[in-house]
């Protein structure tokens, strides 16, 4: 169970007592546990999301070729987590993470309803040759949307690292990790 729990520790990067309670309640399933401690992190984000995020830190990210680059603010409650280094690292993954897959903007909500609707009616347009019932062409229509939001938002993009998690799951693995509210407040990605 020892080497359970480590492994865990290890993959999750949270504290060894929280491994052992997740694994004690998924049944000394360790998948479950992981699943469970994922789920105990978004709980934990949810509660601290209204706490104020006056410190943190600007990460960049330049490409090696110098031809992409990254900045990203990245904010949490107190200096000493901005000083931690899994904060720093987190950072660096963002970063990363907009210079590799250029995403436009942080979350659903900040795609403005044109963009939405200018999607839409192409959409349309490429499904119009089609010959199915209107209802399964709404049905595809809104999966296609449903992509296009995940491609051009940071929080649902696949982690380039890890494509079975997204960015808001690797924040809020950090924030169960440090017990404290985190906020990505913006990002700016620059490309010769």
């Amino acid at each position: 169970m020892i080497e359970v729990i480590k492994k865990i520790r290890q993959e999750t990067g949270v504290s060894l007592a929280l491994c052992k309670k997740a694994l004690e309640e998924a049944g000394q399933d360790a998948e479950k546990a992981k699943e469970l401690l994922r789920k105990w992190g978004q709980e934990l984000a949810g509660k601290r999301s209204g706490r104020g995020t006056s410190q943190g830190v600007i990460e960049a990210y330049i490409h090696s070729n110098k031809k992409i680059g990254a900045l990203v603010d990245l904010r949490c409650e107190t200096d000493f987590v901005a000083k931690n280094k899994d904060f720093q690292e987190l950072a660096h993954e963002i970063a990363l993470q907009v210079a590799a897959m250029n995403p436009l903007y942080l979350r659903a909500e900040d795609i403005p309803p044109q963009v939405i609707e200018k999607e839409k009616e192409g959409y349309q347009e490429q499904m119009a040759k089609e010959k199915k019932p209107k209802e399964i062409m709404d049905k595809i229509i809104e999966g296609k949307l449903e992509k296009f939001r995940k491609e051009v938002c940071l929080f649902s993009q696949p982690y380039v690292r890890d494509p079975g998690m997204t960015i808001q799951d690797l924040i809020n693995n950090t924030i169960a990790k440090m017990g404290e509210n985190i906020n990505l407040e913006k990002f700016i990605r620059f490309e010769i």
